[in-house]
């Protein structure tokens, strides 16, 4: 009965986050995206230009233009994800093409547009992905091209489709702003879908190399309260033995602890990593 009960929770809170996420989704590219005459990257993009051209929906040009990819992609990345994306394609289709045509759109300037169409397309494609869906596309191209060629960026390989529709977009408008404009608009996309997804919970890792491995770690914890570990290790190269420190802490207190370092071990090597969550004390609550 218990997992009964977890099951229809986990089902209506997809639902949820599919509604919310398709009516962010769809505010971002119907209210804002086509009304200022430029494309955005990926399939959605594609759907704009079809909908300029010859006036079809954008919500069902998009889910056509998603089959044969959910063809190809199937093996790869398995039923469960993609079932769970197409509920979500449908849904939003539906904001696209039934509720987004009644209301008003904004006619302001196109710049405008394009910065709020990216928080708004970033905001629903997060919600997307927090459960484990997508709105089909690049997301399943990319997905399957890592999924066969590890070795590539994902990165490269989703900004390579990008600035190609992107282009087209700006070749079918006429001219040049659309294309910059749907440059802003995917840069803005994929900073909220980051920052929504971990820029809360994001932090640094220092990874430090010193000879007073017990004075800087203690003067860390002086400056900012954070503690730190300890790791003796040896240089390849120098054959020396020497500590690592590695001290996990936030965005702001990054540089304050470089120069904690610095004040006890000025021949120190510090190497600051990006890290996307931090879990335990100090920071995020182990599950």
């Amino acid at each position: 009965m218990a997992n009964r009960e977890k099951k229809i929770r986990i089902v209506l809170l997809d639902l949820l986050y599919d509604v919310i996420g398709s009516i962010s989704y769809a505010v971002g590219l119907y209210t804002f995206a086509k009304m200022a005459g430029f494309a955005p990257g990926g399939l959605s993009g594609l759907a704009l230009i079809a909908n300029h051209l010859w006036g079809l929906p954008i919500g069902v040009t998009t889910l056509v233009l998603n089959i044969p990819i959910i063809l190809v992609s199937c093996r790869i990345l398995g039923k469960v994800f993609l079932l769970k994306s197409l509920k979500s394609m449908v849904i939003s289709t539906i904001f696209l093409d039934v509720v987004f045509p009644y209301t008003p759109a904004y006619t302001g300037s196109p710049l405008m547009a394009a910065l709020y169409s990216g928080v708004f397309l970033g905001a629903g494609l997060a919600l997307f992905y927090m459960r484990g869906s997508s709105t089909g596309g690049t997301d399943f191209l990319t997905m399957s091209i890592r999924a066969r060629y590890p070795y590539l960026s994902l990165g490269a390989v989703t900004m390579g489709i990008d600035l190609l529709v992107i282009s087209l977009g700006g070749v079918v408008f006429g001219n040049v702003d659309a294309a910059l404009y749907g440059l802003v608009a995917t840069f803005v996309t994929s900073t909220v879908i980051d920052k929504i997804m971990y820029g809360l919970d994001a932090g640094k890792l220092l990874i430090i190399i010193t000879n007073h491995g017990q004075l800087v770690a203690d003067r860390i914890g002086e400056v900012t309260g954070r503690g730190s570990t300890a790791i003796r290790a040896r240089g390849t190269y120098t054959k020396q033995n020497r500590d690592v420190i590695l001290c996990a802490c936030s965005r702001s207190q990054s540089y304050t602890v470089k120069n904690a370092v610095h004040e006890i071990d000025s021949t120190a090597f510090v190497m600051l990593v990006e890290t996307s969550q931090v879990f335990g004390e100090g920071f995020i609550e182990g599950e």
